[in-house]
């Protein structure tokens, strides 16, 4: 991924960011609160000014009471029902090096949403999620290689073709112990009416 579209893809965070919140009447200090991220972490990050993590992203999310999926949607996007692979936005985490490809349509209203995961060897990602006022459901297929997944304290051990379904309402690390790369899928579920 060029730096030119890492670039815009922060850009697009720092405004999704900035737009919820706004839409939630929540001030900066309220945001961080909710989600443990400090103030001046997230003015950055809604300034486009730092690269933020996929554990800050998760915890931010969280705060706003979305799925990690929704930050990555263009701001202003249409309804279109078609997300075509080369308009899919593409995400490196900057402390683990997994990318994040998001297969759903942006801005369509829908309650599930698709990501597609590059997780590379010996690579870890630890998210602190809690428990949302939106019910999260999430299934992990794995598409290539194996991944290790802990959500609270169970940890599966998942294999090329292996789903693992559970509520985001715990902490979940995924760790690729194997010596290859992995690739695997997100879909994840909202239960509606359940928003603030």
């Amino acid at each position: 991924m060029t730096d030119a579209l890492e670039h815009d893809l922060d850009r697009r965070i720092a405004a999704r960011v900035r737009d919820l919140r706004a839409s939630r009447g929540l001030t900066l200090e309220a945001l961080s609160e909710r989600s443990g991220v400090s103030r001046s972490m997230i003015s950055l990050i809604e300034r486009g000014e730092s690269s933020p993590t996929a554990v800050l992203l998760e915890r931010l999310a969280t705060g706003l009471n979305v799925p990690l999926a929704s930050l990555f949607d263009a701001p202003g996007v249409g309804h279109e029902p078609v997300a075509r692979r080369a308009d899919q936005p593409r995400w490196r985490d900057p402390a683990s090096g997994y990318v994040r490809r998001n297969v759903s349509p942006s801005g369509f209203p829908t309650p599930i949403q698709i990501a597609e995961v590059e997780f590379p060897r010996g690579a870890r990602v630890a998210f602190d999620t809690g428990a949302r006022d939106v019910r999260v459901h999430q299934q992990v297929w794995v598409l290539e290689g194996a991944i290790d997944v802990t959500v609270g304290v169970d940890r599966h051990e998942l294999q090329k073709g292996d789903c693992l379904a559970f509520v985001l309402d715990r902490p979940v690390t995924f760790h690729n112990r194997s010596g290859k790369a992995a690739r695997y899928a997100v879909v994840i579920a909202s239960e509606p009416g359940n928003a603030r």
